[in-house]
């Protein structure tokens, strides 16, 4: 259908409070709030002040009320356990109903903070929406972090409770998460009253008796008990969650979410980005413990009456290179939303797409990348073999939904290989050189979004409005910095290249890892790559690229560097300064599929470093740093 993206924008843009009060109204309020937008509230202003809600009765109680109680709300397919169980909105509320009990009984009240820290299993879900039921402010914690960093989150929300498991699943293995537990309390400055813990059977845990309880026996007595536990109403602008950013040392950064905003936002993005259905089945393959799982395995599609896929696996080893295909058959998957980094895995190891033509994979009518830069050939490649728009989109934790997209539910644009398509309505994206003036079309700066910020996307930090105002809001008055760099052409499309620590600076010349890393990926035998710029006495900085290679590739690999590296001198010309290449098994990255190039520049530079905490496995650094030292480069142990 031809897209109405232009209208629906520009409607935005005219009256931007009209527009979203006309969205707030597919969302169920017990009280309508007495303002759009308020700019003398928070930090630089609220949405929906003075409006009554409950995220929990948006999410269940609505949808069971509506017809939905026997409709799958949520999908639990686990390879790792060999467990596949639907859970419709009834059985659902019902059991978080019983958990919300089970919070009043420890304690629990609106405004108090709770803990999350548990692996990728229903009870999860469970836990953020009977925090939400009774108005207390969950914050999701990756479950199996180390425990100083799991204690520093507890520390800086003052957690009144703790809901953990006895074990995560990584790498066909049980880890273990009590001691991590009980590691992080002893060293938290603030100790909760009380930790709930869910008894998973591949591994059980020892719990104490003066502080643990055993979640399920504590559920089912609820249960039997028969309390019913209504949802508290709350402000639009109370909190709903906390989610600290990953990677976060020192003092933690925590992302503050409203209740009616969030919903707002999320309701609009399911079915105006996205295009889903009620009843349809929307799969998010991440973890619950970054944004991407809050907004779009839980709440997103159960704001909007769909059916969620909840996912305890790997794109790749569980068992192969073909599960996402087998989850998409088995639940007639609508839309995939996922890292373009997962595809690279999956490419590396099924270049022809082999796998693929396995599995009856026709209920797929689209697929969502974000998280990482989606590199032109990744895009093409899963054009190809799934025969279905691949949309690639741009946004943060900080925002808590894309900023920028090809909206398939406004009908689609046309596809622009490397860019994030086009703002959304809320966001007015513009690109500032470093002194804040506006650049020219096509020039390279600082991606910064105009104030006020749409409504879902963060109030301020947790406890820390001055450190938010510092971080995010100084640099550039009247905008928010996303520290991301980019430009936009002559159609508005924006290109997101980097964050603004990735640009280098080679002989005063401004350069874009990103657009080094494009070409490098461009070479057929490579399947995914970094870039990354390394001291240099003379030009300041030079670049660096890490090239991870196709698994059916038997060449040798010296060849293949020489050829990468011609190639990026061909297309950028010898500006770039680009003459190294290295082969690598793989590439650093945190448990969402990012890239942790500034751990590798760090080494790269002989800087000292500290182990990121989000890292899906430390062992790549150890060969990162071998690969480099054979190169000549000087690494601290």
């Amino acid at each position: 259908m031809a897209s109405s993206y232009s209208d629906v924008y520009d409607a935005w843009k005219q009256d931007p409070e009209s527009f979203w009060a006309r969205a707030a109204e597919d969302i169920d309020w017990l009280r309508w709030p007495e303002r759009g937008f308020d700019p003398d509230r928070g930090v630089y202003g609220h949405w929906f002040t003075g409006g009554e809600t409950n995220t929990c009765f948006n999410c269940l109680d609505r949808q069971v009320a509506s017809g939905r109680a026997d409709q799958p709300a949520l999908i639990y397919d686990s390879p790792v356990t060999g467990t596949v169980e639907h859970w419709t909105y009834g059985a659902i509320l019902e059991e978080v109903v019983a958990l919300a009990a089970v919070y009043r009984d420890l304690g629990v009240e609106k405004g108090d903070r709770i803990i999350i820290y548990m692996p990728m299993i229903p009870q999860a879900a469970f836990a953020m929406l009977a925090a939400a039921r009774i108005g207390a402010v969950h914050s999701v914690v990756f479950g199996g972090f180390a425990a100083n960093e799991l204690a520093t989150r507890i520390s800086d929300s003052a957690a009144k409770l703790i809901v953990s498991a006895s074990c995560g699943i990584e790498g066909g293995r049980a880890i273990a998460y009590k001691p991590l537990l009980d590691a992080a309390i002893d060293i938290s400055a603030h100790k909760p009253d009380r930790c709930l813990v869910y008894q998973r059977k591949e591994l059980q845990a020892e719990l104490n008796p003066d502080r643990d309880i055993d979640f399920a026996s504590a559920v089912g007595e609820a249960k039997r008990s028969g309390n019913d536990v209504a949802c508290t109403p709350v402000l639009a602008t109370d909190p709903l969650y906390i989610l600290y950013t990953s990677g976060t040392t020192g003092q933690p950064k925590g992302v503050v979410r409203d209740n009616g905003g969030h919903m707002v936002a999320l309701r609009w993005s399911m079915q105006y980005f996205f295009g889903l259905k009620p009843g349809e089945v929307f799969w998010a393959a991440s973890d619950i413990g970054w944004v991407v799982g809050h907004s779009y395995i839980v709440y997103g599609p159960l704001l909007n009456g769909s059916t969620s896929v909840l996912y305890e696996g790997k794109p790749v080893g569980t068992p192969d290179a073909g599960a996402y295909w087998r989850v998409i058959e088995r639940h007639g998957v609508t839309r995939l939303f996922t890292a373009p980094t997962a595809f690279r895995a999956i490419r590396k190891e099924d270049p022809q797409g082999e796998l693929i033509r396995r599995h009856d994979i026709s209920s797929l009518q689209a697929l969502f990348l974000a998280g990482e830069r989606a590199d032109p050939d990744t895009v093409a490649w899963a054009e190809a073999k799934l025969r279905v728009p691949v949309i690639d989109n741009w946004w943060q934790t900080e925002t808590g939904w894309p900023v920028a997209g090809n909206p398939i539910g406004l009908g689609l644009l046309p596809v622009k290989y490397g860019s994030a398509a086009v703002p959304l309505p809320g966001y007015h994206v513009q690109i500032l050189d470093d002194a804040g003036h506006s650049v020219s079309v096509g020039t390279l700066g600082n991606v910064v979004i105009k104030l006020p910020l749409p409504p879902g996307c963060l109030s301020t930090f947790w406890n820390a409005d001055e450190r938010f105002r510092e971080n995010c809001l100084s640099e550039f008055p009247g905008y928010y910095r996303t520290a991301d760099a980019g430009y936009i052409d002559d159609d508005g499309y924006i290109f997101i290249m980097s964050r603004t620590d990735d640009i280098i600076n080679v002989a005063g010349h401004r350069l874009s890892t990103g657009s080094m890393e494009e070409i490098c990926a461009s070479h057929t035998d490579v399947a995914e790559c970094a870039v990354i710029g390394v001291a240099d006495a003379i030009k300041g900085q030079i670049p660096a690229g890490f090239l991870v290679i196709n698994a059916n590739v038997s060449r040798e690999t010296a060849e293949i560097e020489r050829e990468v590296v011609a190639l990026v001198r061909e297309r950028l010309g010898p500006v770039a300064a680009f003459k190294t290449a290295i082969c690598v098994k793989r590439l650093p990255k945190t448990r969402s599929g990012k890239i942790l190039r500034g751990t590798m520049q760090k080494i790269a530079d002989s800087e000292s470093w500290k182990m990121p905490a989000t890292i899906d496995d430390p062992a790549v650094l150890e060969e990162i740093s071998a690969a480099l030292k054979s190169r000549g480069y000087c690494i601290i142990p």
